[in-house]
């Protein structure tokens, strides 16, 4: 299987999340990351879908997303044509001795310490998976309190924009 990076533009009411998720759910497909949120346009929200498929499987999928009537466009994103980011917080224990390290390490990947306090510090991170991968390599040894990541957010390079072409199709 290959992980393929789907950018779905839906009608923005309630209820589309659980109909699409559903639509996966039942095609037996685990969704990697999902992150959802208003566009440019009110009334559209995008869907970034991070998913394992077979091509086939996926084609079939695609085809019935597009029959579901609050979606607008699917398109699958391609990653050498996609700008793709995740962010991150990361609580990391510290000590006296070691937190000029992890602050060091922090602005190394030019992360943010957003919280600090007596024993811990929170830090935001966005970028890459590979690159917030090797941030968390390099403070786990320090021990990582809490971690929360966000899903994956892409758009395609250049200036054509799937939003434009949607409404007009639409």
């Amino acid at each position: 299987m290959n992980t393929h990076v789907l950018s779905v533009l839906v009608e923005n009411k309630p209820g589309v999340l659980a109909r699409i998720a559903a639509l996966f759910s039942r095609r037996g497909f685990n969704i990697h990351s999902l992150a959802v949120g208003p566009t440019e346009h009110d009334e559209i929200s995008r869907m970034t879908v991070l998913v394992d498929a077979d091509e086939l499987p996926l084609e079939q999928v695609t085809k019935q997303l597009n029959k579901l009537i609050e979606v607008l466009k699917v398109v699958e994103l391609e990653p050498e044509q996609t700008v793709e980011r995740r962010i991150i917080l990361v609580k990391v224990r510290t000590e006296p001795s070691t937190r000029s390290h992890i602050l060091e390490t922090a602005e190394l990947f030019r992360a943010r310490v957003v919280d600090v306090a007596a024993d811990s510090v929170t830090i935001e991170a966005t970028g890459r998976l590979d690159k917030l991968e090797a941030l968390l390599a390099l403070l786990q040894p320090y021990g990582v309190k809490e971690l929360v990541q966000s899903g994956l957010v892409a758009i395609g390079r250049g200036p054509r924009s799937i939003t434009d072409r949607a409404l007009k199709t639409h």
